[in-house]
């Protein structure tokens, strides 16, 4: 059959892939179709064409897996979070599992017997300890409504989250289960006040407007709760009201932050930040050590789930006492410290200004004396200088972004030849892409994917490296 864009074809589902999507063949020619599941018959129409592979919108699910089971969300199947919710908690972690063997032996050109056994999360839902959501002038329409015979007009003041693909339209929100429940009923009472005050959505088109993310955070430990409000401009008349508003109603929250960014870029990162009420920051633990978390800095998203991560990256790296650590792309210092009382010094390196303080206070807090921190861009800062201050690192964990590390991190790290590496990764992709260059000098002994993130197709590993012989 030669399939055409816009062709509609029957075809049944044979496993997962990248990104939570079914996988079809028609002919030997592979399909990717969202919000499917293995064993599938589906109805699909074919949306994009290449000469591998193709891209397929689910049209009518003609005959369900016995895998499916009914999403917890009513948002699931639109909202493009939570692509695997359709699934139960077990296939999702085989279906995570694979995909890491995939990328190991398809981008690292390893054997996929270094990927070791999935450890899965104890709590797949409620999890998460910060969601950022959008506001905008135009709302993502429901398919009952787009097939609606009467006219639905989508504009208007719009809160949740970004329609999949859709940086101008917001899916608005009525419920979400990563996070706790406290955070949509901020979210809707944050819609609520602002309807009610016509205060307006900031609109990407026309560059004008007021609000344009709520990022709410929550401290697992400690019960604190922070509401970070992003704006297009400074304006105390609306923001201070508003933070009146929910302290009142929410008791739960200890501090409420404004976050102005007033530039073309749609970052929830502001151009600067005011407190408007408590401390600006809260505090979580992870491995019984305590960490000050500013609305800017990077944290685990999973708490609990995080630490699970840090004692396998420990494990893996065993080190014996005697070691000086290199922590690249640390954050808020939270695997140094974590390491520290395992390792002769520890030494951070970090993008982040507001992060690299955060981390400083963070050891200080923790009464961690032999820990340094060090700001700069990785691949400008690794270099020659550093370890002549610092000494040579005998022992390396890097834990980059999704993005992964710039090549000439990996170079330097292939000179460096550092006897004992670990990768923590939240892209295996990248990750695996980075080990294909290490391999050369590393041997990469084992891969342990870990779960963080239940419901998304996303998840992270742990790679061990030694320097070969």
């Amino acid at each position: 059959m030669a399939l055409k864009k816009g062709t509609d074809v029957e075809c049944t589902v044979e496993s997962i892939a990248y990104k939570g999507k079914g996988v079809a063949k028609l002919d030997g020619y592979t399909l990717f179709v969202p919000n499917t599941a293995p064993g599938d018959r589906v109805k699909v129409r074919v949306i994009k064409k290449k000469k591998r592979y193709g891209e397929a919108k689910l049209l009518e699910l003609l005959e369900p897996s016995p895998l499916r089971i009914e999403p917890k969300c009513s948002h699931a199947p639109v909202c493009g979070g939570c692509t695997l919710q359709h699934l139960p908690y077990e296939e999702q972690l085989k279906a995570k599992e694979q995909q890491v063997r995939d990328h190991i032996t398809r981008l690292a050109h390893l054997d996929g017997s270094v990927v070791r056994p999935i450890i899965g999360c104890e709590s797949p839902f409620y999890y998460r300890n910060k969601m950022e959501y959008s506001f905008g002038t135009r709302r993502w329409l429901s398919q009952q409504e787009i097939e609606s015979d009467d006219f639905v007009d989508d504009q208007g003041f719009a809160a949740g989250l970004h329609a999949p693909g859709r940086y101008d339209k917001i899916l608005p929100l009525k419920e979400c289960h990563l996070q706790p429940l406290l955070s949509i009923q901020i979210l809707e009472s944050v819609r609520n006040w602002c309807m009610t005050h016509d205060v307006p959505a900031f609109d990407p088109h026309l560059q004008q407007g007021f609000m344009r993310h709520l990022m709410i955070r929550n401290s697992v430990h400690s019960g604190e709760w922070m509401v970070n409000l992003v704006t297009f401009r400074d304006d105390p008349e609306i923001v201070q009201p508003l933070a009146a508003h929910l302290t009142a109603q929410f008791p739960e929250i200890s501090t409420i932050v404004n976050n102005i960014n007033d530039t073309l870029s749609p970052t929830s990162v502001g151009r600067y930040e005011q407190v408007l009420t408590g401390r600006g920051s809260i505090t979580d633990q992870i491995g019984g050590l305590s960490f000050e978390i500013d609305a800017n800095a990077f944290f685990q998203t999973n708490t609990l789930q995080a630490e699970t991560l840090y004692k396998t990256a420990l494990e893996l790296a065993a080190p014996k006492g005697d070691e000086v650590l290199f922590d690249l792309y640390c954050g808020v210092g939270t695997i140094t410290l974590f390491f520290a009382p395992h390792v002769k010094k520890a030494v951070g390196i970090e993008l982040s200004a507001v992060a690299v303080e955060n981390a400083l206070g963070n050891a200080r807090a923790n009464g961690v004396e032999h820990t340094e921190f060090v700001l700069g861009d990785m691949k400008d800062t690794f270099h020659d200088e550093l370890i002549a201050m610092h000494g040579k690192p005998d022992l390396l964990v890097t834990d980059p972004p999704r993005a992964g590390m710039h090549p000439d991190v990996v170079q330097r790290l292939n000179e460096l030849q550092v006897p004992s590496l670990v990768y923590v990764s939240c892209n295996p992709a990248t990750m695996a892409r980075d080990l294909d260059v290490l391999n050369a000098v590393y041997e990469v002994e084992c891969v342990q994917p870990v779960d963080m993130f239940p419901q998304t197709y996303h998840i992270e590993a742990v790679a061990k490296l030694r320097l070969r012989a």
